[in-house]
């Protein structure tokens, strides 16, 4: 009898233990299938680690919802910036951090800082780089609109002639109004390497229309081999040039760097190093 009733005891205690796995195990895959349907693929993820630490650290509901939120947030937002990267097609992503400054003395280090802040972008303003080739202001252009994309904006990346080719493309196939809209939307547009080819004049109109919508809506990066007075030899017309440098170095930031290009220099090294070894 005696043994009777500690098993009547202890048996409910033992069913109960089981009833409340169960149910908390039902709760979990209600939980995450929730999590999934509301696409909250962090939270799915980090949703049981976040709750045994917060009850180890005796951590309210309210506390252990906030760390969920947290995380979801960061690393939506990873994600959003990541896609604004890609969006931007960049041909190699490149960051201030790894530019010489040292082999570019001439490159005002100071504005360059500033506009990493990228106020430049919230007012509309415009950033002309000019020096010969290799002297790093692709590089600095790219980190520029990188930093953009990490700051919430829509940035794309342009060869000049790639862009232009695109432009009479689109004309020929009736989507010019189209190209020219998606552009439009656009926080800040990168035209690298305006100079290196002289384009002809109906590509030299249609990158004026560009430079001309963006005017005061759209920031500008532009970079080029070419001192200003000789920009017609690209745009080919004095009155087309005149009016694009109108609209370019208007509320414009303007970075030289007169310095030799850093390929050569560091081929030159190269060659000393080859010569001292032997």
């Amino acid at each position: 009898m005696f043994r009777f009733r500690i098993w009547r005891r202890i048996a409910p205690c033992a069913w109960g233990h089981k009833t409340m796995k169960k149910l908390e195990t039902k709760s979990l895959v209600l939980l995450k299938h929730h999590l999934k349907v509301l696409k909250l693929p962090t939270i799915l993820a980090e949703c049981e680690k976040v709750a045994g630490r917060c009850a180890q650290d005796n951590i309210d509901h309210l506390g252990f919802l906030l760390q969920l939120c947290e995380l979801e947030l960061i690393e939506r937002e990873k994600r959003a910036a990541d896609r604004r990267l890609k969006a931007a097609k960049f041909p190699n992503l490149k960051t201030l951090d790894t530019f010489d400054f040292t082999a570019q003395p001439s490159l005002n280090r100071l504005l360059v800082a500033e506009l990493m802040r990228c106020a430049y972008l919230d007012n509309r303003e415009s950033v002309i780089l000019i020096g010969n080739p290799g002297t790093g202001k692709t590089h600095v252009a790219t980190a520029l609109g990188a930093e953009a994309c990490g700051r919430g904006k829509r940035v794309q990346f342009w060869k000049v002639t790639e862009l232009i080719t695109k432009l009479i493309e689109a004309r020929e196939e009736r989507q010019l109004a189209r190209m020219k809209k998606q552009l439009a939307r656009l926080d800040l547009l990168i035209l690298d390497e305006l100079g290196y080819v002289p384009t002809s004049k109906l590509g030299a109109e249609l990158l004026f229309d560009v430079i001309s919508t963006a005017y005061e809506r759209t920031s500008l990066i532009v970079t080029t081999n070419l001192p200003f007075e000789n920009w017609t030899e690209v745009l080919g017309s004095e009155r087309l040039t005149g009016a694009t440098l109108d609209r370019l170095t208007h509320r414009c930031h303007i970075l030289e760097a007169t310095g030799e290009s850093y390929r050569l220099q560091d081929a030159r090294r190269r060659k000393g190093v080859g010569k001292r070894s032997t």
